[in-house]
């Protein structure tokens, strides 16, 4: 598998419960972390105790906190991990940064009413490809949609048990993002496609919703029968 030990990963929306998950376990996995959010000292502070509850208290290089703007431009490889509402305004305004580097676009345009969660409509045909169009120098990828994020902050699970399903069309960019999730334990990047299929694999997520609430549990996708790595 690709290397991505000497990358920096910078996390748009660090300082909500996905993103903070994901950045905390790849602090943990060795990798560096570059915590974003509109506000800088917001953003330290998150990297602050990111850093205490990976043990790396005095680790500042590792894991540390930026405006989005700061992030984006500091990392290498950067998730956009920010609510639907405001996808589209943060990424234009970050096209510069952004441009020549892999974007992962976790965001799930979702709407909530009195029967529960629901895919919305969007007009791209999904956020990593309103992200596609709205960066057309980065090298987009869509991935991490379906990542429990009760289960990324807790201590006691020290495995994820789960599958990430990545889509995009650079091969390369792909691979490197399929890398970053074999890196942290039980949890392993698959291949799923060309970025026009991710408007099934956000839309999925609603159903995940649906299951998590019947059921009172923080369950993921397993893809069977896949063993090349």
């Amino acid at each position: 598998m690709t290397d991505v030990t000497g990358l920096t990963v910078g996390v748009l929306g660090g300082t909500g419960p996905q993103g903070r998950g994901l950045a905390l376990r790849w602090a943990q996995a060795g990798i560096a972390v570059v915590v974003g959010s509109r506000s800088a000292d917001r953003a330290e502070a998150a990297a602050a105790e990111l850093r205490a509850a990976a043990g790396l208290a005095d680790a500042e290089d590792r894991v540390r906190g930026l405006d989005n703007a700061g992030c984006a431009a500091a990392a290498d490889v950067v998730l956009v991990a920010v609510p639907w509402e405001g996808h589209g305004e943060l990424l234009t305004a970050l096209r510069e940064q952004l441009a020549g580097k892999i974007v992962i676009d976790c965001v799930n345009p979702l709407g909530f009413d009195e029967r529960g969660p629901f895919a919305l409509s969007v007009e791209e045909g999904s956020a990593a490809q309103q992200a596609e169009r709205l960066l057309p120098e980065s090298r987009v990828t869509a991935a991490f949609h379906h990542v429990s994020a009760v289960h990324l902050v807790d201590p006691a699970v020290t495995e994820l048990d789960t599958d990430v399903m990545v889509l995009g069309d650079d091969r390369a960019a792909t691979d490197q993002v399929r890398a970053l999730a074999d890196v942290i334990p039980g949890m392993r990047g698959v291949y799923a496609g060309r970025l026009r299929n991710a408007g099934q694999v956000e839309a999925l997520t609603a159903n995940l919703i649906a299951i998590n609430r019947r059921y009172k549990a923080h369950a993921g996708l397993r893809v069977t029968d896949v063993f090349d790595r």
